[in-house]
Protein backbone atom coordinates (compact mmCIF):
# COMPACT_ATOMS: atom_id res chain seq x y z
CA UNK A 1 0.00 0.00 0.00
CA UNK A 2 3.00 2.16 0.85
CA UNK A 3 4.15 1.85 -2.62
CA UNK A 4 0.91 2.35 -4.07
CA UNK A 5 0.51 5.56 -2.26
CA UNK A 6 4.18 6.84 -3.65
CA UNK A 7 2.75 6.10 -7.10
CA UNK A 8 -0.34 8.33 -6.74
CA UNK A 9 1.59 10.99 -4.96
CA UNK A 10 3.60 11.40 -7.87
CA UNK A 11 1.27 11.77 -10.65
CA UNK A 12 -0.36 14.09 -8.38
CA UNK A 13 2.75 15.98 -7.78
CA UNK A 14 4.35 16.03 -10.82
CA UNK A 15 0.49 16.24 -12.77
CA UNK A 16 1.98 19.11 -14.45
CA UNK A 17 5.36 17.96 -16.00
CA UNK A 18 3.52 14.60 -17.02
CA UNK A 19 1.27 16.77 -19.28
CA UNK A 20 4.36 18.90 -20.36
CA UNK A 21 6.69 16.04 -20.78
CA UNK A 22 3.74 14.34 -23.45
CA UNK A 23 3.28 16.32 -25.26
CA UNK A 24 7.43 17.22 -25.83
CA UNK A 25 7.23 13.33 -26.67
CA UNK A 26 5.04 13.84 -29.27
CA UNK A 27 6.83 16.54 -30.92
CA UNK A 28 10.05 14.56 -30.23
CA UNK A 29 8.35 11.82 -32.08
CA UNK A 30 7.94 13.99 -35.52
CA UNK A 31 10.17 16.22 -35.16
CA UNK A 32 12.73 16.61 -38.40
CA UNK A 33 10.22 15.17 -40.94
CA UNK A 34 8.84 17.43 -43.69
CA UNK A 35 5.55 15.88 -42.57
CA UNK A 36 5.38 16.41 -39.31
CA UNK A 37 2.34 15.28 -37.75
CA UNK A 38 0.98 14.23 -41.01
CA UNK A 39 2.74 10.53 -40.57
CA UNK A 40 0.59 9.90 -37.30
CA UNK A 41 -2.25 9.64 -39.77
CA UNK A 42 -0.07 8.39 -42.56
CA UNK A 43 1.81 5.27 -41.13
CA UNK A 44 -1.68 3.99 -39.81
CA UNK A 45 -3.44 4.58 -42.87
CA UNK A 46 -1.11 2.77 -45.54
CA UNK A 47 -1.41 -0.60 -42.91
CA UNK A 48 -4.82 -0.38 -42.42
CA UNK A 49 -5.20 -0.30 -46.67
CA UNK A 50 -3.21 -3.22 -47.23
CA UNK A 51 -5.25 -5.19 -45.22
CA UNK A 52 -8.58 -3.97 -46.55
CA UNK A 53 -7.03 -4.58 -49.91
CA UNK A 54 -5.91 -7.93 -48.72
CA UNK A 55 -9.38 -9.01 -47.01
CA UNK A 56 -11.59 -7.34 -48.29
CA UNK A 57 -10.49 -7.09 -52.29
CA UNK A 58 -8.54 -10.06 -52.26
CA UNK A 59 -9.12 -12.90 -49.63
CA UNK A 60 -12.51 -12.02 -48.14
CA UNK A 61 -14.11 -10.49 -51.99
CA UNK A 62 -15.17 -7.40 -49.87
CA UNK A 63 -17.85 -9.66 -47.83
CA UNK A 64 -19.51 -7.12 -45.05
CA UNK A 65 -19.43 -8.46 -41.89
CA UNK A 66 -22.10 -8.40 -39.88
CA UNK A 67 -23.97 -6.06 -41.93
CA UNK A 68 -20.53 -3.53 -41.83
CA UNK A 69 -18.17 -2.96 -44.73
CA UNK A 70 -15.38 -4.83 -43.84
CA UNK A 71 -13.73 -1.85 -43.76
CA UNK A 72 -15.45 0.03 -40.99
CA UNK A 73 -15.31 -3.50 -39.18
CA UNK A 74 -11.81 -3.78 -39.38
CA UNK A 75 -11.18 -0.44 -38.26
CA UNK A 76 -12.58 -0.53 -34.94
CA UNK A 77 -10.60 -2.82 -33.46
CA UNK A 78 -7.25 -1.62 -35.36
CA UNK A 79 -7.21 1.92 -34.87
CA UNK A 80 -7.00 1.30 -30.82
CA UNK A 81 -4.59 -1.66 -31.76
CA UNK A 82 -2.40 1.15 -33.05
CA UNK A 83 -2.05 2.39 -29.16
CA UNK A 84 -1.52 -1.08 -27.58
CA UNK A 85 1.29 -1.83 -30.07
CA UNK A 86 3.12 1.54 -29.08
CA UNK A 87 2.50 0.99 -25.70
CA UNK A 88 4.12 -2.52 -26.18
CA UNK A 89 7.04 -1.60 -28.19
CA UNK A 90 8.12 1.76 -27.29
CA UNK A 91 6.56 2.33 -23.79
CA UNK A 92 7.94 -0.90 -22.70
CA UNK A 93 11.20 1.05 -22.75
CA UNK A 94 10.14 4.67 -21.47
CA UNK A 95 12.83 4.72 -18.78
CA UNK A 96 15.47 3.95 -20.93
CA UNK A 97 14.66 6.39 -23.78
CA UNK A 98 14.43 8.89 -20.86
CA UNK A 99 17.20 7.18 -18.24
CA UNK A 100 18.52 11.22 -18.34
CA UNK A 101 15.50 11.94 -16.09
CA UNK A 102 16.36 9.61 -13.96
CA UNK A 103 20.15 9.97 -13.82
CA UNK A 104 20.31 13.67 -13.93
CA UNK A 105 17.18 15.44 -12.25
CA UNK A 106 16.06 12.79 -9.76
CA UNK A 107 12.65 12.75 -11.65
CA UNK A 108 10.32 10.38 -9.95
CA UNK A 109 10.36 6.85 -12.21
CA UNK A 110 6.87 6.18 -11.71
CA UNK A 111 5.91 8.70 -13.89
CA UNK A 112 7.42 8.10 -17.48
CA UNK A 113 5.64 5.52 -18.30
CA UNK A 114 2.90 7.62 -17.77
CA UNK A 115 3.71 10.45 -20.19
CA UNK A 116 5.06 8.37 -22.52
CA UNK A 117 1.40 6.14 -22.42
CA UNK A 118 -0.46 9.64 -22.22
CA UNK A 119 1.41 10.82 -25.81
CA UNK A 120 0.26 7.87 -27.45
CA UNK A 121 -3.12 7.78 -26.49
CA UNK A 122 -3.58 11.73 -27.87
CA UNK A 123 -2.39 10.95 -30.81
CA UNK A 124 -4.40 7.85 -30.84
CA UNK A 125 -7.43 10.31 -30.38
CA UNK A 126 -6.86 11.90 -33.17
CA UNK A 127 -6.88 8.64 -35.44
CA UNK A 128 -10.16 7.55 -33.16
CA UNK A 129 -12.03 10.98 -34.08
CA UNK A 130 -10.89 10.36 -37.78
CA UNK A 131 -12.44 6.98 -37.49
CA UNK A 132 -16.09 7.86 -36.59
CA UNK A 133 -15.86 10.54 -39.57
CA UNK A 134 -15.47 7.54 -41.95
CA UNK A 135 -18.43 5.82 -40.18
CA UNK A 136 -20.48 9.03 -40.66
CA UNK A 137 -19.06 9.26 -43.96
CA UNK A 138 -20.33 5.86 -44.98
CA UNK A 139 -23.79 6.11 -43.68
CA UNK A 140 -23.32 4.82 -39.77
CA UNK A 141 -24.13 8.10 -37.90
CA UNK A 142 -23.06 7.81 -34.17
CA UNK A 143 -25.66 5.91 -31.66
CA UNK A 144 -25.99 6.22 -27.94
CA UNK A 145 -23.78 3.46 -27.30
CA UNK A 146 -20.65 5.85 -28.48
CA UNK A 147 -21.72 7.30 -24.50
CA UNK A 148 -19.56 4.30 -23.56
CA UNK A 149 -16.22 5.22 -25.58
CA UNK A 150 -14.24 6.99 -22.76
CA UNK A 151 -14.61 4.43 -20.39
CA UNK A 152 -13.25 2.42 -23.11
CA UNK A 153 -10.28 5.23 -23.76
CA UNK A 154 -9.99 5.00 -19.86
CA UNK A 155 -9.82 1.59 -19.89
CA UNK A 156 -7.71 0.89 -22.28
CA UNK A 157 -5.04 3.95 -20.79
CA UNK A 158 -5.39 2.30 -17.50
CA UNK A 159 -4.13 -1.24 -17.98
CA UNK A 160 -1.43 0.14 -20.73
CA UNK A 161 0.15 2.76 -18.72
CA UNK A 162 0.30 0.22 -15.64
CA UNK A 163 2.03 -2.62 -18.41
CA UNK A 164 4.35 0.28 -18.86
CA UNK A 165 5.57 0.63 -15.88
CA UNK A 166 5.83 -2.80 -14.56
CA UNK A 167 7.62 -3.36 -18.71
CA UNK A 168 9.89 -0.38 -18.70
CA UNK A 169 11.36 -1.62 -14.83
CA UNK A 170 11.94 -4.60 -16.08
CA UNK A 171 13.08 -3.65 -19.29
CA UNK A 172 15.63 -0.81 -17.80
CA UNK A 173 17.15 -4.12 -15.46
CA UNK A 174 16.95 -6.50 -18.64
CA UNK A 175 17.63 -6.31 -22.40
CA UNK A 176 16.59 -9.38 -23.10
CA UNK A 177 13.06 -8.95 -21.18
CA UNK A 178 12.93 -5.68 -24.03
CA UNK A 179 14.00 -7.98 -26.94
CA UNK A 180 11.36 -10.65 -26.10
CA UNK A 181 8.76 -7.78 -25.52
CA UNK A 182 9.48 -6.57 -29.11
CA UNK A 183 9.71 -9.63 -30.73
CA UNK A 184 6.38 -11.02 -29.13
CA UNK A 185 4.18 -8.18 -30.11
CA UNK A 186 3.64 -8.84 -34.09
CA UNK A 187 2.85 -11.99 -32.35
CA UNK A 188 0.12 -10.89 -30.09
CA UNK A 189 -1.48 -9.19 -33.27
CA UNK A 190 -2.51 -12.24 -34.97
CA UNK A 191 -3.24 -14.12 -31.72
CA UNK A 192 -5.47 -10.93 -30.85
CA UNK A 193 -9.05 -10.52 -32.39
CA UNK A 194 -7.89 -7.48 -34.09
CA UNK A 195 -8.66 -9.24 -37.61
CA UNK A 196 -11.14 -11.64 -36.67
CA UNK A 197 -14.10 -12.15 -34.30
CA UNK A 198 -12.68 -14.28 -31.47
CA UNK A 199 -16.14 -14.84 -30.06
CA UNK A 200 -16.60 -17.02 -33.55
CA UNK A 201 -13.77 -19.36 -33.02
CA UNK A 202 -14.89 -22.85 -32.66
CA UNK A 203 -12.43 -24.42 -30.37
CA UNK A 204 -13.72 -23.70 -26.82
CA UNK A 205 -10.55 -23.55 -25.05
CA UNK A 206 -8.72 -21.13 -27.35
CA UNK A 207 -11.72 -19.13 -27.27
CA UNK A 208 -11.48 -18.48 -23.28
CA UNK A 209 -7.87 -17.90 -23.44
CA UNK A 210 -7.93 -15.45 -26.01
CA UNK A 211 -11.58 -13.80 -24.11
CA UNK A 212 -8.88 -13.13 -21.40
CA UNK A 213 -6.47 -11.02 -23.84
CA UNK A 214 -6.55 -7.77 -22.85
CA UNK A 215 -5.82 -6.68 -26.63
CA UNK A 216 -9.07 -8.44 -27.81
CA UNK A 217 -11.03 -7.53 -24.90
CA UNK A 218 -10.38 -4.00 -25.88
CA UNK A 219 -10.72 -4.82 -29.77
CA UNK A 220 -14.45 -6.24 -28.76
CA UNK A 221 -14.89 -3.09 -26.62
CA UNK A 222 -14.77 -0.64 -29.45
CA UNK A 223 -16.46 -3.05 -31.88
CA UNK A 224 -19.55 -3.82 -29.39
CA UNK A 225 -19.80 -0.16 -29.80
CA UNK A 226 -19.64 0.86 -33.01
CA UNK A 227 -21.05 -2.21 -35.11
CA UNK A 228 -22.64 -4.55 -32.61
CA UNK A 229 -24.50 -1.56 -30.34
CA UNK A 230 -23.44 -3.18 -27.42
CA UNK A 231 -23.29 -1.90 -23.96
CA UNK A 232 -19.94 -3.02 -21.94
CA UNK A 233 -22.49 -4.86 -19.05
CA UNK A 234 -24.30 -7.03 -22.39
CA UNK A 235 -20.76 -8.83 -22.11
CA UNK A 236 -20.29 -9.10 -18.43
CA UNK A 237 -18.20 -11.89 -19.25
CA UNK A 238 -15.52 -9.90 -21.30
CA UNK A 239 -15.44 -6.93 -18.81
CA UNK A 240 -15.30 -9.86 -15.82
CA UNK A 241 -12.09 -10.81 -17.47
CA UNK A 242 -11.18 -7.33 -18.53
CA UNK A 243 -11.25 -6.05 -14.83
CA UNK A 244 -9.39 -9.39 -13.72
CA UNK A 245 -6.32 -8.50 -15.92
CA UNK A 246 -6.04 -5.05 -15.58
CA UNK A 247 -5.70 -5.80 -11.82
CA UNK A 248 -3.14 -7.87 -12.09
CA UNK A 249 -1.35 -5.43 -14.11
CA UNK A 250 -1.74 -3.36 -11.44
CA UNK A 251 -0.63 -5.08 -8.73
CA UNK A 252 2.87 -6.63 -11.07
CA UNK A 253 3.11 -2.80 -11.74
CA UNK A 254 3.68 -2.21 -8.59
CA UNK A 255 5.40 -5.39 -7.16
CA UNK A 256 7.66 -4.41 -10.18
CA UNK A 257 8.16 -0.90 -8.81
CA UNK A 258 9.29 -1.51 -5.21
CA UNK A 259 11.75 -4.13 -6.14
CA UNK A 260 13.74 -2.27 -8.57
CA UNK A 261 13.46 1.25 -7.95
CA UNK A 262 16.23 1.80 -5.97
CA UNK A 263 17.96 -0.38 -8.55
CA UNK A 264 17.34 1.62 -11.90
CA UNK A 265 19.59 5.01 -11.26
CA UNK A 266 22.57 2.64 -11.12
CA UNK A 267 21.49 0.21 -13.78
CA UNK A 268 21.11 3.05 -16.09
Amino acid sequence: MNTLKEILSDHIKYRGQILRLAKSDIIKTYRGAALGWAWAIIKPAVTIFVFWFAFSVGVRKGAPVDGYPFLLWLIAGYIPWFYMRDCLSVGSSSIRKYKYLVKRIKYPVDTIPTFMSLSHLIVNLGLQLIMIIMYIAMGFPPTIYYLQLPILIFAMFLFFTAWNLFASMLSAISNDFLNFVKAMTPALFWLSGIIYNANKIDIVWIRKILLFNPVTLIADGYRNTLVYQQWIWDVPNEMRNFIIVTVIMILLAIWAYHKLKKEIPDVL
